[in-house]
């Protein structure tokens, strides 16, 4: 029998799932992904998704503010971020990180917020969600830098050498759609050779599609397909990947205590 999935990364708060939202979970467990990380990107969504979350026992809250929704945040808002890290059952303070693909976000702005954010990280002993795009290496150095956290580069796109800086702190990549285009060469070469232990699961819907559903709105069900690729690129059982990517999930986030 097939191990229960996790979906690590997946904006089920999103409006592009305001029709049909519930029937996407339904979807979501009958394919065996039967526990979903939400994160945030702003403070507008945390009530939000904690109110999702509070409706369905499989859905866990991560409270962040996300470097590409910059224009949403002001400095309080990481002061309430730390009441609600106090009060409400976050798995982990995200999406947070650094952007610097996208023109017009401001630089030092996004490093001030990044910055604080893994102190209440740190100081809550909570993991972190990361979005690094354009600026992983930068993302790197402030994370060995801050020192004592854990947590998950998402949708990891970097080099060998950058993988195996993260995995020297502990940090897992965040692996979904993208593993599946067979021009994602680098990829899928790090993710056929890369250690067990630090590999997550994500769909990012309703983001990164997988490439069998290429321009469509992607859900949590199709980490399947992610499953399907990543076990064939590692020659392994989908079982066997599906047992060792559910576990680092559950350990990384303390999901079990959370079911307990």
């Amino acid at each position: 029998m097939m191990p229960k999935l996790v979906d690590t990364h997946v904006h089920l708060d999103d409006d592009a799932f305001a029709i049909d939202r519930d029937a996407v979970i339904e979807r979501a467990g009958r394919a065996g992904i039967d526990t979903m990380i939400v994160p945030a990107v702003d403070a507008n969504s945390w009530p939000r998704i904690k109110a999702l979350c509070a409706r369905h026992a499989e859905l866990h809250p991560a409270f962040g503010l996300h470097p590409m929704f910059l224009a949403n945040h002001v400095p309080a808002h990481v002061d309430v971020m730390s009441a609600w890290l106090d009060t409400e059952q976050a798995v982990a303070v995200g999406e947070i990180g650094l952007d610097f693909h996208v023109d017009g976000l401001d630089h030092e702005l996004q490093r001030h917020y990044f910055s604080r954010q893994l102190q209440l990280a740190r100081g809550h002993d909570l993991p972190v969600i990361v979005h690094a795009r354009g600026a992983l290496e930068e993302v790197s150095l402030t994370l060995r830098r801050t020192g004592g956290l854990r947590g998950v580069v998402h949708s990891f796109s970097g080099s060998e050498q950058q993988a195996e800086q993260l995995w020297e702190i502990g940090f897992h990549l965040g692996i979904g759609g993208p593993v599946t285009y067979p021009r994602a060469q680098r990829l899928r070469r790090i993710v056929a050779q890369m250690p067990i232990e630090f590999l997550l699961l994500e769909s990012d819907a309703p983001d990164q599609p997988d490439a069998a559903h290429r321009g469509e709105r992607n859900e949590p069900a199709r980490v399947t397909e992610v499953l399907r690729c990543v076990a064939e690129l590692r020659d392994a059982s989908e079982t066997d990947i599906a047992a060792a990517t559910s576990a680092n999930a559950r350990r990384l986030f303390g999901l079990d205590r959370q079911n307990s």
